[in-house]
């Protein structure tokens, strides 16, 4: 079985890290009329028909390079403008989520690409002043550093791992086997999602799955097994997903960030998808290849 998730990663690039202080190299490759650049207004694209328009960087504006790396013996970089410099309208440029059914139909290969641009382009927006005094913060290595201009201390992209879970109840396989998805009070009727959090510190991914499931739903977890994991900068997390199998059943949802939590069999989740009374999770996001993992199979419908 092909998981949705893994069609975002399917086609990764060479980041070339070694050249990202190489300023004769990246100068050659930004002269080269072969190289291609993504603009980015802030954190946002400007797709251009429905597509992302990669220019020759002698058409791209004055901004912040960042080297994205190699692919095919092409040079990709990234160019960060300010959202006030930018050309063309506001309202043309749109954040990550807007350019995901691109990304996974006919611009699927240059998903890693564009992910690894968000990325950092949004690290970059975030990342102002030095942690540990205050000071501005200077650019290096092609975009993938920020170095305090006071004190020197250098900063990195960070990534905030989250773990994402199905839980299951019930042996293995049967007709009787169940999931656990979650409803927050925000989203429309039918809407069902499998759990998730952020991982604390000192805590290991196991016990993260453990606790945020017992917080959100009362339903107390054992066993916890390893599925995949998805980048996700939205703004900066790693996703980490698990199967995760249950000592528990009785629901006692939190009320803050999980309205609703249901058990739903195979069968029961075919039929309200079906009927579209079932709202799953997103065709490209590891918590649909989760649920379709557990299920078996591709499902209908999706949010």
């Amino acid at each position: 079985m092909t998981y949705p998730h893994l069609r975002l990663a399917a086609n990764p690039h060479d980041r070339t890290g070694v050249r990202r202080t190489d300023d004769p190299w990246l100068e050659e490759r930004w002269s080269s009329p072969q190289s291609r650049v993504l603009v980015l207004a802030g954190a946002r694209v400007r797709p251009v028909g429905g597509r992302l328009d990669w220019v020759a960087p002698v058409d791209a504006p004055q901004g912040l390079r960042i080297l994205l790396g190699e692919q095919q013996g092409t040079t990709y970089f990234a160019v960060v403008v300010d959202p006030d410099d930018a050309p063309g309208e506001a309202g043309d440029w749109v954040g990550l989520r807007e350019v995901l059914p691109h990304l996974a139909s006919e611009g699927v290969d240059e998903a890693p690409l564009v992910l690894h641009a968000i990325g950092l382009a949004e690290w970059l927006r975030a990342t102002r002043h030095c942690p540990r005094c205050g000071g501005p913060l200077e650019p290096r290595a092609a975009g993938h550093e920020l170095r305090c201009a006071e004190c020197g201390r250098v900063q990195f992209p960070r990534s905030d791992p989250a773990v994402i879970m199905l839980v299951t109840a019930g042996d293995p396989g049967s007709e009787d086997e169940r999931c656990l998805l979650g409803h927050q009070a925000s989203w429309p009727e039918g809407r069902y999602s499998t759990l998730a959090g952020f991982c604390e510190p000192g805590e290991t991914l196991e016990d993260a799955v453990r606790r945020e499931v017992v917080e959100e739903t009362g339903v107390r977890v054992g066993e916890v097994t390893y599925f995949g994991n998805q980048p996700w900068p939205l703004p900066a997390s790693l996703m980490l997903g698990f199967v995760a199998r249950a000592e528990s059943t009785a629901i006692s949802v939190d009320e803050q960030e999980i309205a609703e939590a249901r058990w739903f069999t195979r069968t029961a989740m075919k039929a309200e998808a079906e009927a579209g009374t079932l709202l799953l999770p997103g065709g490209v996001s590891i918590s649909r290849s989760l649920v379709e993992h557990w299920y078996g199979g591709p499902l209908p419908g999706s949010w």
